[in-house]
């Protein structure tokens, strides 16, 4: 905090000068540009503004906080800080790794562990409402392991109902444009492999090494052009090789002398 002396009840031209001092014992010259204006704090602070003219901080802007009493000749400095204004050029808001990760980030070796309080994801067998601790966590998976049940949780209603959106309003759902323009409906394709469980009512998986969803979850009113029932219209098909006018291919038959 900065303290400076002038005569009794300072006009606001010395404010700005003592504050535009401050602020030059704390950067140089060269990057204090004109004086913005002034915003009134609480009490008797006021904050003058100063135009920043550092490279690479466009509508950064300098504060200077300084506090006078009434009928007092000293104006305190309480604080000179580099704002960004409403206009400024400020980084991106930080969001956390696990929520930058889009399908198909992950590489060989890449780990994404899930959280043990994942709503997507339920014990394998229930212990009731209550929220488990750690220990009891630790006690699942034991349980889980000793009794050979396989899967330490398996997918919550909610887990299954996001799934379950996300597929029916992707590229493999019914809005697509492939499925928009396709002769038929993936229920009625031979090369649908349907699943079981609830999501067996409105998917299948495309078994069709042809198609561009081979290996993918579909809706069973999803489509395309490589449905198994597809016949292409007579006038579709491709047209025979017209008659050849001198015969190239054929070898002649020379006859012994």
């Amino acid at each position: 905090m900065t303290t400076i002396v002038t005569e009794l009840e300072p006009s606001a031209d010395a404010v700005i000068s003592a504050a535009r001092s401050a602020l030059l014992e704390e950067t140089d010259a060269a990057s204090v540009g004109e004086h913005l204006g002034h915003e009134v704090e609480d009490g008797h602070a006021v904050t003058h503004h100063f135009a920043c003219t550092l490279s690479g901080y466009v509508g950064w802007r300098w504060s200077v906080t300084v506090a006078l009493a009434p009928g007092s000749d000293r104006i305190t400095v309480d604080e000179v800080v580099l704002m960004p204004s409403g206009d400024a050029v400020v980084a991106p808001s930080w969001v956390p790794y696990r929520e930058r990760l889009l399908p198909g980030d992950l590489s060989p070796g890449d780990l994404l562990p899930v959280a043990d309080d994942d709503p997507r994801l339920v014990p394998t067998y229930s212990f009731g409402d209550d929220a488990l601790d750690t220990d009891e966590k630790a006690q699942i998976r034991a349980v889980a392991q000793e009794l050979y049940l396989g899967r330490v949780r398996t997918l919550s209603p909610e887990g299954r109902d996001a799934a379950h959106q996300r597929w029916y309003a992707g590229e493999s759902g019914p809005e697509a444009k492939i499925a928009q323009a396709a002769p038929d409906r993936c229920w009625s394709c031979g090369f649908l492999v349907r699943l079981s469980g609830p999501l067996s009512e409105t998917f299948g998986v495309c078994a069709n090494g042809d198609a561009n969803d081979d290996a993918r979850v579909v809706s069973l009113d999803h489509g395309c052009g490589a449905h198994s029932e597809v016949r292409l219209a007579k006038k579709h098909r491709p047209l025979p090789p017209p008659e050849m006018v001198f015969d190239t291919v054929t070898q002649d038959e020379i006859d012994s002398v």
